[in-house]
């Protein structure tokens, strides 16, 4: 985006944090524009690339209660292959070139866009944001109605698998693209957005044909299975759980388990779960895969959740301070090699342990996307507490993520007894919990 000058001119800048305190090596020989103008000119394109970051996060928060409804009414085929086609279509259009700056200003950026002014930028971006919130908290969603409580857990981590698969790839790809440079007076990086643009836009186009619905309906979708297969998956969970089968919908159904106070541990749980993650730059993922895995098949034979949330949390605490605090290189990169694992086992297994223990089709809906949001306002609030200021150490962001993971031991510790004691009662027949006399939480 930025000429090698100027972008080291605002780095400086948000680096220091003041206007005054720019650094004008590489802007002071500008033949049109004075020193302070210059600095006026970089101020003001900073401000306006952080207003373009951060306008997404807000309705991509927001919108994902919604998005697990719609999924639920309209179907996953329909729904999320429409929102992957708009989301692909504007990546597209946000591509080619438009300045930051206005007409009159020295232009030091282009960034994306056939549009040719920021704010029509920053209406993309908020559209962006509504139509990404639907993707992940509906298959969250999609995939616990599908599967038994005790199935779930290595379903949630193989998804979560190919997603950081798809990402390295994604690496390896956006670095073959920016050999493109130059090609059709384009710049490399703007044929990433082009190229995955396009792929995005026909990947969509595939999921609508092969995407598979909810049990109840999946033997419409491509012949995936026939009726009584259907009912045999229906009765399965229903079997388990007894809510394979959604309620009528309204407004009150939906939002009325919101006042259950375990929606929001398991929110505040996948907040600091994915806020702690946030420390990881170019991590070993390999064992964080293999622990992902075991995590999974233990979760799901021994019927625990909790536990191995906590013990995974240990590890990653463990290895915080080698990052932080070790003399030496190779100890430092084992402890990378313990948080990466911890920090990401944590995610599929927290993701089984919220969906254990709630029940009904609606109050499933809105804690995935409870869930799902509020790991976004922590991934959100974890990547800026590594600030480059902080190098080489970065004590105060090793420090939030050793926090992070101790408040995930707390939460887990504090709902897990609690989960035990009203296990107790229903044994006894005090009590009926979540409304079916047969369900039990998952510790």
């Amino acid at each position: 985006m930025y000429t090698e000058a100027d972008e080291k001119a605002a780095g400086d800048l948000k680096n220091s944090g003041s206007l005054d305190h720019v650094s004008l090596s590489g802007i002071d020989k500008d033949e049109v524009y004075s020193l302070e103008e210059q600095r006026a000119i970089i101020h003001r394109i900073d401000r306006r690339l952080s207003i373009v970051v951060l306008v997404f996060f807000p309705t991509y928060v927001v919108f994902q209660p919604p998005a697990t409804v719609l999924t639920r009414k309209l179907g996953p085929r329909k729904f999320l292959a429409s929102i992957c086609l708009l989301w692909g279509v504007i990546e597209i259009v946000s591509c080619a070139d438009h300045g930051l700056s206005t007409d009159n200003e020295l232009t030091l950026v282009k960034a994306f866009g056939f549009v040719q002014k920021w704010t029509h930028l920053l209406a993309l971006r908020v559209l962006l944001g509504i139509l990404e919130s639907g993707l992940y908290p509906s298959i969250v969603y999609l995939l616990a109605t599908w599967y038994s409580r005790y199935d779930v857990g290595k379903r949630y981590s193989a998804f979560y698998v190919v997603g950081c698969v798809a990402l390295a790839f994604g690496g390896i790809l956006a670095f073959g693209l920016m050999q493109m440079d130059g090609l059709a007076g384009k710049a490399g990086w703007r044929w990433i957005f082009i190229i995955e643009g396009m792929v995005t836009c026909v990947v969509s186009l595939g999921a609508y044909f092969f995407l598979v619905d909810f049990p109840e309906n999946a033997h419409t979708s491509w012949n995936f299975l026939n009726q009584q297969e259907c009912d045999f998956v229906i009765r399965r969970v229903n079997k388990d759980r007894g809510d394979a089968l959604p309620e009528s919908f309204t407004l009150a159904r939906f939002l009325k388990p919101a006042l259950d106070f375990k929606l929001w541990v398991f929110a505040l749980i996948s907040l600091y779960v994915l806020k702690a993650s946030q420390c990881l730059a170019a991590p070993p993922y390999v064992l964080a895969v293999l622990l992902m895995i075991l995590s999974a098949y233990l979760g799901d034979h021994f019927q625990v959740r909790g536990p191995i949330l906590v013990v995974n949390s240990l590890i990653a605490l463990i290895g915080l301070p080698l990052m932080g605090f070790a003399s030496t290189p190779g100890t430092r990169y084992f402890g990378v090699f313990l948080v990466t694992a911890g920090t990401n086992a944590n995610i599929p297994t927290s993701l089984a342990y919220q969906a254990n223990n709630v029940r009904g089709q609606w109050k499933r809906a809105l804690c995935s996307a409870m869930f799902v949001a509020f790991g976004g306002i922590g991934g959100i609030s974890g990547g800026t507490i590594f600030r480059s200021q902080d190098a080489p150490r970065y004590l105060p962001g090793i420090g939030a993520a050793i926090a992070c993971n101790g408040l995930v031991i707390l939460f887990v510790l504090g709902l897990s007894g609690y989960f035990w004691l009203k296990n107790r009662k229903a044994d006894r027949g005090e009590i009926v919990i979540e409304g079916s006399k047969g369900f039990r939480y998952t510790i």
